[in-house]
């Protein structure tokens, strides 16, 4: 890990960065800043939606390691480490909790080892790679060594399918869900124009001029990835409507992108 800050670009924004910069985080760079302002002059709204976003991830972990019994857990699109990690999350309802981080950005991997600060119970690991390889992160060694295929899996992939375009999206996610055993449970969560179709528009155009294109979906698209799977309720909506919390009280719709859902796989 000691070499990824020398595989870093620092003269083009980068997706993990910008959502650092505008959660307030400090790892990131003038080019990021640059074009997370821009994003948020389109869409002022744009914290909120990262800020619930995350605070969905929270939510769904919560809910699977304390209802569902869920003790091990695999997390694609990590992003940079800002506290509470899933693992924090998790470890703090069972301490004994396993998680495999996966990213394949070098800044994500340079912080990584702020991901593997396990409860001494339980354990975590960093995988290297990328969404578009499920080959790569199944047949590494973290994978292999921390979850146990004979038990139940949470499989989270929050805030990356918009990076992933049809028609290899829903074939991507079920790659990485079919070697799970029955019982396991998918969080995701969807990019769509729903909501503020201009806005979002806007900020979408901005993201493919700094090179990083987005796929938005609307609400029956969004409801495909789960096909085959046993929704959990409330099924697929907004992920502030996620079983939501006091904190959920009075955000607009508006201001909301992403649709979040979590379902069991029979």
């Amino acid at each position: 890990m000691d070499d990824a800050r020398d595989r870093i670009d620092t003269t083009t924004a980068h997706s993990a960065r910008v959502y650092d910069y505008i959660l307030g985080g400090k790892d990131h760079y003038l080019v990021d800043a640059e074009a997370g302002d821009a994003m948020c002059r389109h869409w002022p709204a744009l914290p909120v939606h990262m800020r619930e976003n995350r605070r969905f991830m929270h939510r769904a972990v919560r809910y699977l390691a304390r209802e569902q019994g869920i003790r091990q857990f695999l997390d694609i699109g990590t992003g940079l480490p800002t506290p509470p990690n899933l693992h924090e999350v998790v470890q703090e309802v069972a301490p004994e909790s396993h998680v495999v981080y996966v990213d394949n950005d070098p800044i994500v991997l340079a912080h990584a080892r702020a991901l593997l600060l396990s409860s001494p119970q339980g354990k975590t690991a960093y995988v290297d790679a990328d969404m578009n390889d499920p080959d790569a992160i199944l047949d590494s060694p973290q994978f292999r060594s921390l979850l146990d295929l004979d038990k139940p899996v949470g499989l989270t992939i929050i805030g990356m399918l918009h990076f992933i375009a049809p028609p290899d999206d829903q074939d991507l996610v079920r790659r990485l869900l079919d070697p799970l055993p029955s019982g396991s449970y998918l969080a995701l969560t969807i990019g769509t124009a729903d909501f503020a179709p201009e806005e979002v528009g806007r900020v979408a155009e901005e993201y493919a001029q700094q090179n990083m294109p987005m796929t938005l979906r609307d609400l029956p698209t969004a409801t495909a990835f789960f096909d085959g799977l046993e929704l959990v309720e409330p099924g697929v909506v907004q992920v502030h409507k996620w079983r939501p919390g006091p904190e959920q009280d009075g955000v607009d719709d508006r201001a909301i992108a992403m649709y979040g859902a979590v379902a069991r796989k029979p």
